[in-house]
Formats: structure tokens, C-alpha cells, sequence
């Protein structure tokens, strides 16, 4: 899982789904009806949807499957006034939302959630990756859940991310090869393979790694003079940062939920 950016919905848009909440509001429920009935609004959500995920339309939890509808990471079952909130709505493959998570929703004695929402959360403040065996441990209760509710240690994403670290490596190696030969179009090419598959996690945690001690030890010295070649590629405000296509992922720095509008007045859990 990685941070993911939120951004700004059209005026036309956001305004429509204010208009939704407040007609919630007056009828006193229906919320999964309307949302069913709302095939346009939907359709246009998603669209801004995959534009936030990571590589090519992943699904921003497990980071494997193509993403094939909308979550509503506080179920409707739960805040059906939070239905056509943008803030509440997450880019996921039919497996982990509809074998995985469900209607499951955990807090803790607070009421805040025990989920990580990629959107708001850092989730490496929760998560650690092991690189070699693709297996996520716990930094946090709220990693504990995460890890448990989406089955991330589901032993097919382990090997994909333990496959998915052999690669990157592989092709990092590759990068920096042919940017050594000026070959500045196909070093491009392989940077921007390396940036839309999939488990962009595992190169996520690689690039937050590449300024270690033991990196270099570890990735071996081309793999991590391709680390700094993407790196610089896309620096973002100062930061080292590596722009995907569509998404895109920050290695480090303080993340701040961007502000949208809200559609009617239901808190943000």
C-alpha cells in the first residue's frame, strides 16, 4: 500500500454530490439505493478515481488487481450519510472489497478507524515491507487490521511483491545501464514500466530505503543509482519523489489530505 494523493473534484461535480446528500437528508435513508441509482455520478467518480491510483487502474489497497469499482472505505452500511462523500471513496478490485473488507469497519475505543486510508494515511507509519519475502509486518494497531481485513498477507501478493523486488531491482539495473550510454529514450521507457506496474509498494519502500546505510550493500550499487535516477526524475516541492502514470508516489515527507469539497456536512471519520 502507499500514500496516495486526493485531489480536487469540478465544481459541477462536487456539487452533485452535495446535491445527492441533502436529498438523503430529506427522505431519511435509501442512501445504497440512490447510490445504486447514481450510474452517471459513478461513472464520473471513477474516472477521477483512477486517475489518483497508482500504475495502470490498481486497486489502491492491495496494489495487484486492476481496480474495478468504488469503495466506500466507511461503509454505507455504517454512515450512509458519507455515501457521496468524496472524501470516503477509494479506488478497489472486486476482491478486496467485495471478498475482503465487505462491510467491515474497525475503530478503536475512540471511534477512530483501525483502517489505513492510503488517501489521508502514511501507510508506512503502520506497515513495514519485507522486500525479500513480500510479507508485511505490523508497525501499528491500526497496520495489524489493515493487514488482516484486506488480506495482505495473502500468500499470492506475497510472492507477486517478492517477484515484483527481483524485478525492480533487475529493471533499476537496466536504468542505469543505458543512462550511462545516453540512452536517454529507453532509460525513459524503463523508468516508466518500473513506475505503472504493479506492487508499487515494493518499489515504493525501495525508493524510502535508497538513502540508508546498507542500500547500497543490499539493492547492489546499479539498483540504487537507478533509485537516483528516479528520484530525480520527478523531484516534487524539494522532496525525492517518483511520478507515476496515472498515480503517484511520494518516498518521503509530510502528507497532508488536499481540501475538496464535501458533500453536505457528514464528519470525516
Amino acid at each position: 500500500m502507499i500514500p496516495l494523493q486526493r485531489g480536487e473534484l469540478p465544481e459541477e461535480l462536487a456539487a452533485r454530490l452535495v446535491a445527492r446528500t441533502e436529498r438523503l437528508a430529506d427522505r431519511g435513508g435509501g442512501a445504497r439505493e440512490l447510490w445504486r441509482d447514481s450510474r452517471t455520478v459513478r461513472r464520473e467518480l471513477s474516472v477521477h478515481l483512477v486517475a489518483m491510483a497508482s500504475g495502470l487502474s490498481r486497486c489502491m489497497y492491495c496494489g495487484d488487481s486492476e481496480g474495478t469499482s468504488i469503495d466506500h472505505f466507511q461503509p454505507i452500511a455504517m454512515a450512509p450519510m458519507r455515501a457521496f462523500d468524496w472524501l470516503n471513496h477509494l479506488w478497489a478490485c472486486a476482491f478486496c472489497n467485495s471478498n475482503q473488507k465487505r462491510d467491515l469497519y474497525p475503530t478503536d475505543r475512540h471511534g477512530e478507524p483501525l483502517l489505513i486510508d492510503p488517501t489521508a494515511d502514511e501507510p508506512a507509519e503502520h506497515l513495514d515491507l519485507v522486500l525479500a519475502t513480500g510479507a508485511y509486518r505490523p508497525r501499528s494497531p491500526k497496520g495489524r487490521e489493515t493487514i488482516q481485513i484486506f488480506g495482505l498477507d495473502r500468500p499470492v501478493l506475497e510472492r507477486g511483491r517478492a517477484q515484483a523486488y527481483v524485478r525492480c531491482r533487475s529493471m533499476l539495473r537496466d536504468l542505469a545501464h543505458l543512462d550511462a550510454l545516453d540512452e536517454q529514450a529507453e532509460a525513459a521507457a524503463v523508468a516508466h514500466a518500473l513506475a505503472v506496474q504493479p506492487f508499487a509498494d515494493v518499489l515504493y519502500a525501495m525508493l524510502r530505503l535508497c538513502g540508508a546505510p546498507r542500500a547500497t550493500l543490499v539493492f547492489g550499487p546499479e539498483a540504487v543509482a537507478g533509485l537516483e535516477l528516479l528520484a530525480r526524475r520527478s523531484p516534487r516541492s524539494g522532496e525525492r519523489g517518483l511520478r507515476t502514470e496515472p498515480g503517484q508516489v511520494r518516498p518521503a515527507g509530510p502528507r497532508r489530505p488536499a481540501r475538496t469539497p464535501r458533500p453536505g456536512s457528514p464528519q470525516r471519520s
